[in-house]
């Protein structure tokens, strides 16, 4: 099995999330359900192990048919969040990225780190022109993501969604290729 580091002393990793890992990431999906499902529907989506073998199940069918793929983070060996191509039309050029993350391990730049691997690969191996991020306008950590990654603000889709009984407007951010390319030449020279 192969892994990225996300810092320096090897105790973050990303890494492939495969179906037979459903027990682990519905432990995961178990210690972070009230924190994760704030804004996303994942926690509600896998209520038990069969659930979450058929969510992962989908993933490795979408990783199978280039039309999506799910990673894990494992911080001192725990999987602890994850980031996904929800969305890769390799073909158009497009992706949208999606993550989320246990209370634990918030606020120590792991979202951010992998992300940018997932960016790297879909613009500079599968040609992928414009990355996507979408989240509820009230999720400020996930805005502040795509920030640091360099995105810009598209526009705001008043009240699209429906969960847990209220309207909520999502943010749409996108960096292309080009402005990627420039900013990752940027960060690396400091």
């Amino acid at each position: 099995m192969f892994g990225i580091n996300l810092n320096e002393n090897g105790t973050a990793v990303l890494r492939p999330l495969e179906p037979w890992r459903a027990e682990e990431f519905l432990a995961h999906i178990d210690r972070g359900r009230d924190f994760i499902g704030q804004y996303i529907g994942m926690p509600d989506i896998n209520k038990d192990l069969a659930s979450a073998r058929g969510f992962l199940q989908n993933y490795a069918e979408k990783s199978a048919a280039d039309a999506g793929q799910i990673f894990g983070i494992w911080l001192d060996g725990t999987l602890v969040g994850g980031v996904m191509f929800r969305l890769f039309d390799a073909k158009a050029g497009t992706c949208e990225i999606g993550c989320w993350l246990e209370p634990s391990a918030a606020g120590r730049g792991l979202i951010t780190k992998a992300c940018a691997v997932l960016i790297d690969w879909a613009v500079d191996e599968r040609g992928i022109h414009r990355v996507e991020w979408v989240a509820a306008s009230e999720n400020t950590a996930s805005i502040n993501v795509a920030k640091r990654l360099g995105m810009q603000k598209d526009g705001v889709l008043r009240e699209l969604y429906l969960y847990r009984g209220k309207r909520h407007d999502e943010e749409v951010w996108s960096v292309l290729a080009p402005e990627w390319r420039a900013g990752r030449e940027g960060r690396e020279t400091r």
